[in-house]
């Protein structure tokens, strides 16, 4: 007579066939679920904006800026171009920054799916309260931005940061390190000078020549740009332009007066803030430190003590 064990064997070797037997049933429909769920996750774009909201914007310039971004995410014409794409779908997320480490997260990534969506987004931007800060810290604005990356819940086809402001980087270490750790990590960066002739609320100068600034020292990647406001009241219409282009991911039109640097390769590596980039990036002629130098002038001639 076999013993128990021996007649067991029969048993198991029938439970492991049947189960080896589902599990290869199952395996496609586990697979096109995997990949379903990938596909739920994929958006065309993350982008992150970034909002100057230093001593140099007062409360006024800073309404501006708020109102331009509602109202850009109003526009039938950005409404269109969000749920185009090719998944029909971006997330973004809106902060205002000013020094090193003080960046305020007024919105977190949002999806935008719908025409709904869109609106509540542009709602929530409309009634939420405008900081106020100091400093100019580009720098910091851009390092801020990679976390923010790392954790967004979504897979998208490009990762733009999107920076305005009215003043060259005062704070927080030179702006083309933090530019191209960025860059490393896959982020483009695009640009949104705004000039402005008011007098600085903090007595600092202007800068005339912000939007050279921009080119050779903040903007970086596949299809980087800037778009110039020539002033707060014109902010409106120059977002309305640059998120369009952001969203739709089109070839600036260099005859509309579109500024752009070139390529992502064009723009990495630049340590030295005075040295030319690799492969032709546009050199800043005064340093891409010349925001440090000026305030430490400013400070020299109106604080000599």
């Amino acid at each position: 007579m076999a013993d128990a064990p021996a007649r067991r064997r029969p048993l198991v070797w029938l439970t492991a066939t049947l189960a080896l037997l589902s599990l290869a049933a199952a395996g496609p429909a586990l697979a096109q679920n995997a990949k379903s769920q990938t596909q739920d996750r994929e958006i065309d774009l993350a982008l992150a904006l970034a909002i100057d909201v230093s001593g140099s914007v007062d409360v006024e310039e800073g309404r501006l800026q708020r109102d331009g971004y509602v109202k850009a995410f109003r526009d039938p014409a950005i409404r269109r171009a969000i749920l185009g794409g090719y998944h029909g779908r971006i997330a973004v997320s809106y902060y205002e920054w000013s020094d090193a480490w003080r960046q305020n997260l007024v919105i977190d990534w949002t999806l935008l799916d719908s025409e709904q969506a869109v609106e509540d987004f542009a709602h929530k931007l409309d009634t939420m309260p405008i900081s106020r800060m100091m400093r100019t810290s580009i720098t910091g604005a851009i390092r801020y931005s990679m976390p923010l990356f790392d954790r967004l819940r979504w897979v998208p086809e490009r990762r733009v940061l999107d920076i305005s402001g009215d003043g060259s980087n005062n704070d927080g270490g030179l702006v083309t390190e933090a530019r191209d750790d960025a860059l490393d990590k896959g982020i483009s960066i695009n640009g949104l000078p705004i000039f402005n002739d008011r007098p600085n609320p903090t007595g600092f100068p202007n800068d005339p020549d912000l939007d050279r600034y921009y080119e050779g020292c903040v903007i970086g990647g596949p299809r980087s740009f800037v778009i110039v406001a020539n002033d707060f009241e014109t902010f409106a219409e120059a977002i309305r332009k640059k998120l369009l282009q952001e969203i739709a991911d089109v070839t600036p039109d260099v005859r509309a007066g579109w500024q752009f640097a070139q390529s992502r390769d064009s723009a990495m590596g630049v340590r030295d803030p005075n040295a030319p980039g690799p492969g032709g990036h546009r050199r800043y002629e005064l340093g891409c430190d010349i925001g440090e130098k000026r305030t430490r002038d400013f400070y020299r001639r109106y604080q000599p003590n």
